[in-house]
């Protein structure tokens, strides 16, 4: 075993961890510290997740680093995008060097004499050990080794592939395929549309309705700020105002629910193919915003159900719609 001393841990080199980085040695440019990481690149959850179509469910104004402005032209961006930012910022910021890859973190104590924790990590060279005055856990919450997956009684008699999105394999072709994605959040409304072009056809199955809206990929008032303005102010100012739009249209469907379930209905009856039945599919039970708003770029997903690519399968039968919905 080998062991040192730094003055702060981070766990995990993702947007978490390189953003703590940053912050540390802005804050207290003696501290010393050290990033483990598990996987053998920078990028946590944008590295690890591949599957096609990937990409953030936020803006990327809000989502990136206030101390680095994101200057791709898309608002809503791709997951190889956001990789290569978080590694472009930890490069910059010269944390590259402080990252020890390959460290998986399998137990971590205090010891209340010493006022240190004791931190030990499994790499393919056997265990290693590090003591910290601090440990910054920027890690995730859920496992990156086994992705949750319910129980489908006779899953087991299907003669189909079965794929977990956490684990997409490289080489999986679906070409002339028929394909049933189960579940209706951010990752089956980005799985759909990208796979429609090459499958037979593609069915989303969902339990009960998500509410999904549509917003351009492409910011063209923030366009015109990073032409007009330094890159630090257009930045700031582009961050403001997406992150007060999305503050001020949950504090808007918090207040008049039944107004936003009209509004974001509205907004689905104008975007799906005729006949598309709204209430059943895209009309959940609870309130705009009880649960996380899904949105889809430039309508991507309505627009492969208007090409008849694909189709929405709803569990939830129709007289169990919420009171008031229409």
């Amino acid at each position: 075993m080998s062991a040192d001393h730094v003055d702060v841990l981070i766990v995990g080199a993702g947007l978490s961890g390189i953003g703590a980085a940053h912050r540390l040695r802005e804050i207290s440019p003696t501290s010393t510290f050290t990033i483990l990481e598990a996987r053998d690149r920078i990028g946590g959850t944008w590295d690890l997740f591949r599957y096609p179509g990937i990409r953030s469910d936020s803006d990327m104004y809000t989502l990136s680093y206030p101390f680095r402005p994101w200057t791709n032209r898309n608002s809503i961006a791709d997951g190889a995008e956001i990789r290569q930012y978080i590694e472009d910022t930890a490069e910059a910021d010269g944390v590259v060097p402080h990252i020890r890859f390959g460290h998986r973190v399998t137990r971590v104590s205090w010891s209340s004499d010493d006022a240190r924790w004791t931190v030990t990590s499994a790499t393919d060279a056997g265990e290693t050990t590090l003591t910290a005055s601090f440990v910054y856990f920027c890690s995730g919450y859920y496992s990156y080794d086994t992705g949750y997956t319910p129980e489908f009684p006779g899953l087991e008699s299907f003669a189909g592939t079965v794929v977990h999105p956490q684990f997409w394999p490289e080489d999986l072709d679906v070409s002339g395929q028929r394909v049933v994605v189960i579940g209706s959040g951010a990752t089956a409304v980005t799985l759909l549309p990208s796979l429609a072009d090459q499958t037979a056809h593609i069915t989303m199955l969902q339990r009960s309705p998500t509410f999904i809206t549509s917003l351009p990929q492409v910011d063209p008032l923030a366009g015109i700020t990073q032409k007009i303005l330094p890159a630090g102010i257009a930045h700031r100012l582009n961050r403001f105002r997406n992150a007060s739009i999305a503050v001020g249209f949950y504090e808007f469907c918090q207040r008049f629910p039944r107004l936003a379930r009209r509004i974001l209905l509205a907004r689905a009856r104008r975007a799906v193919p005729d006949g598309f039945d709204v209430d059943t599919h895209l009309n959940p039970s609870y309130d705009p915003w009880d649960q996380r708003l899904c949105v889809v770029p430039n309508g991507d997903l309505f627009r492969s159900l208007r090409r008849g690519q694909a189709d929405i399968v709803t569990g939830t039968s129709p007289a169990s719609r919420p009171p008031g919905s229409s």
